[in-house]
């Protein structure tokens, strides 16, 4: 038994520090699409945005509050249009924002508020890269370090939990084996 855990035990570990290294690069593809699409609703913000330069002193919510106070209903679905894209862009920022502190803030970013439909688009086109920074090597090892030490706790719990596993008999102190 204790070779199998042996041979899983390392197996585990390599396997921990190369993910763990991985998942900067991985980061770091998801941010350059997050910052397309940031770009992306820039570009369709900014002719509406000329309009509210033009004619409400650069407000762009003034111009969303004029349509949305017209009665014609293609401008109170033009004024939602424009709110919404202005909604985006602000919501995109805030994201790229996120992803631009250290390596621990944008995981916990990511597995708290990513977008799956991002993260899957960046996964399907994904180039796997190990990051050689110091943060991303000490990611790497932390992450590998983190996933070993839950394995030795499973390990443990599963093989003394005070029943037989693999045909062993729980170690007792003070019993003799003759009442076990």
């Amino acid at each position: 038994m204790s070779i199998l855990r042996g041979f899983l035990d390392r197996v585990l570990l390599i396997c921990a520090v190369v993910a763990g290294g991985l998942v900067p690069g991985f980061i770091a593809q998801y941010r350059q699409r997050l910052g397309g699409r940031l770009d992306q609703a820039r570009l369709d913000l900014e002719p509406w945005q000329k309009l509210a330069d033009q004619f409400h002193h650069g407000s762009l919510e003034q111009l969303i509050q004029y349509h949305l106070n017209s009665s014609d209903p293609k401008f109170q679905a033009e004024g939602a249009v424009i709110r919404s894209l202005t909604e985006s862009v602000h919501q995109l920022q805030l994201a790229v924002d996120a992803l631009h502190q250290n390596l621990f803030q944008q995981v916990s970013y990511l597995a708290l508020h990513g977008d799956a439909q991002l993260a899957h688009a960046t996964l399907s086109d994904w180039v796997p890269t190990f990051a050689l920074s110091t943060e991303g090597v000490l990611f790497a090892l932390v992450f590998a370090l983190g996933l070993w030490l839950l394995f030795h706790a499973l390990w443990q719990g599963f093989a003394f939990g005070g029943r037989r596993v693999f045909g062993r008999r729980p170690v007792v102190r003070g019993l003799r084996r003759s009442h076990l």
